[in-house]
């Protein structure tokens, strides 16, 4: 039986002469925590509008539930079971808190007034207040507690913790590893903070330029992979002809971060015969780059 909640193959999305994703695969199991990581433009939130129909590709497929998300009458399926949060926190401004909640609830015959009560005062979201007067992050926790609530078995988050203080952070990691565990539901999150990937997710994806350079489950990810961050004290004077097992390469003006997937002592060899270099090495899941 497939247990996949989102599917993704050969996925392809260009705008102009740039294209993010391209080429992405992705596979998603259910009642798993998924981190998708990215730094911005790396094709994130184009994923997540292509997995909810709110773009169409150019090629490949994307499927949540086993469902097409291409197919419009299949997408509206998926989409009455999956809660949403877009990563411009737009809702109704002139609408209240109260107001935004009565109005989405009728919706979703599976919708939880315990959750929502929970939330509500968790959250600190006073309900006579209207939207347009809260703070991008108190916006972040609203459209939490309305995808939260709904009895969804899918939570797709779009930079859930953007613009929250670092202890409403901890507080929002808490509560999704809490719903994993006690409703048994997935839960897919874009972000480009590695530290928060780190404390929740089962498994991971990271993309650069739209395709995926690591995906799989986080701990045997660590295990293998490790990154390197090397310091010049020169420019180059011509590209490295790096040994096998270097699966991405990045340059920052006098700095290479490397990613790398096997014969690691090697390749550390390597970077020590360059002239001048230092080096450090990380697990994947520790440093940017």
């Amino acid at each position: 039986m497939n247990n996949l909640s989102i599917e993704i193959s050969d996925l392809r999305k260009s705008f102009g002469d740039k294209a993010a994703p391209d080429g992405l695969n992705l596979r998603v199991p259910g009642g798993s925590i998924f981190g998708f990581l990215g730094r911005n433009g790396a094709g994130k939130t184009t994923t997540i509008k292509l997995l909810m129909g709110m773009l169409r590709s150019d090629s490949g497929t994307a499927r949540v539930f086993g469902l097409d998300a291409t197919d419009p009458a299949r997408n509206i399926e998926a989409r009455g079971r999956i809660g949403f949060v877009t990563e411009d926190k737009e809702l109704y401004p002139y609408m209240s808190v109260g107001q935004i909640i009565r109005f989405t609830r009728p919706f979703f015959p599976k919708w939880r007034d315990d959750l929502e009560r929970r939330y509500l005062k968790m959250f600190d979201l006073p309900p006579k207040r209207k939207i347009a007067d809260l703070s991008k992050g108190m916006r972040s926790k609203l459209m939490l507690l309305l995808a939260i609530c709904h009895g969804a078995e899918l939570l797709i988050l779009d930079e859930p913790t953007d613009r929250l203080d670092p202890a409403a952070v901890e507080e929002v990691l808490r509560e999704l590893v809490a719903i994993a565990a006690s409703q048994g539901i997935a839960i897919f999150f874009s972000s480009h903070q590695l530290t928060e990937v780190d404390q929740i997710a089962d498994g991971i994806c990271i993309i650069d330029r739209g395709k995926s350079i690591v995906a799989g489950v986080l701990d045997d990810l660590k295990a293998q992979y490790q990154r390197f961050r090397i310091v010049l004290n020169r420019e180059l004077p011509a590209p490295v002809r790096w040994v096998d097992g270097v699966e991405n390469v990045r340059h920052l003006g006098r700095t290479v971060f490397i990613l790398a997937s096997r014969n690691l002592d090697a390749i550390a060899g390597q970077i020590e015969s360059l002239p001048g270099a230092t080096m450090e090495r990380f697990p994947v899941g520790l440093v940017r780059g």
